[in-house]
């Protein structure tokens, strides 16, 4: 049960978090070159955090 209910938030969490980085890339583009760089390098990895504390979670481990 933890897993399915992982899964849903999983998918819940990247579609939100997947509109809120194309909305906020819009800003983005219009600035310069590094500052793109950075939000987009940002934007691939910070993800990753969430989405690991919620798979150790729906296995049970800590």
């Amino acid at each position: 049960m933890r897993i399915l209910f992982a899964t849903l938030i999983g998918f819940a969490g990247f579609f939100a978090y997947v509109g809120g980085v194309v909305v906020l890339a819009d800003r983005v583009t219009q600035a310069h070159w590094l500052v793109q760089l950075l939000f987009f390098i940002a934007a691939g990895v910070v993800w990753a955090f969430p989405a690991r504390w919620l798979m150790f979670w729906s296995v049970g481990k800590r």
